[in-house]
Formats: structure tokens, sequence, C-alpha cells
């Protein structure tokens, strides 16, 4: 008798996945706003320290990061430019860390993940993306 509401939370478990869908990523139909115009809207300490990629770019190889700023545009398998105020750099982000999650160009994100300096040029590596 108990196996009949375990047979059926498994079926409804298991259909949850079946209707998934991939969706998310960035979606390139707004233009991000210019470097010199990029207010992150911080609303903390006002001595807490961020980091920058033009200092993330000087950090050692597998340095974790923490960057503020916008996604500009997609490169294919994965790969992404990400801009701050001081500079851009390659981004490698895997969709599972979209999460169905759209991100537009205009709109500031917080990244995190770890330097690859051993790629010419040097790319982060993104293992969680905050909108």
């Amino acid at each position: 008798m108990k196996k009949i509401p375990l047979m059926i939370l498994i079926f409804l478990l298991g259909l949850q996945s079946v209707y998934a869908q991939e969706a998310g990523g960035l979606k390139e139909n707004v233009a991000p706003p210019p470097p010199h115009k990029i207010e992150d809207g911080y609303r903390g300490t006002d001595d807490a320290r961020v980091m920058t990629v033009k200092f993330a770019k000087t950090l050692h190889d597998g340095a974790t990061l923490s960057l503020r700023g916008n996604l500009i545009k997609y490169n294919g398998d994965d790969r992404y430019v990400f801009r701050d105020k001081t500079d851009t750099i390659d981004a490698i982000i895997p969709k599972a860390v979209f999460d169905g999650r759209e991100v537009q160009p205009d709109q500031m994100i917080n990244i995190n993940g770890s330097l690859d300096k051993k790629a010419s040029p040097p790319v982060v590596r993104i293992n969680r993306l905050q909108k």
C-alpha cells in the first residue's frame, strides 16, 4: 500500500525534468552602457573594496575572483565578454550557472569564479552569477 504513493511521487519528480526548458543566457538585444556610465548601485559600507577586472588580471593563476559589471558579448561555447569600469575580460560561464535566468548587457551582475592565466588572454571560469 505504501509503494503506490512512493511510485506516484517518483513519477511526479521525474516529470519535472521532462518539462524543464533551457532558457537563459545573454540576450544581446540591449546595448550595454558605456564604461564611464556604469554605476554599481552598491548600498553597503562605503569602504568595502570592490575587485576590478584590471586588478584581477594582476592576480596569480587560480585566484578566486568576485567582480561586478556587465556581460556585453556572447562568443559561443559558453564564452562571454565581461566588462566593468576598468577593463574587459573573457569569461567561461556554463549554462548551468545561468540557471534559466536571462541577462541583458545593460544589467549589472556579480560573478564569482577563478582566474585562468594559463589561457591567453586570461579568462575567468565562472561558478556563480547573481543579478
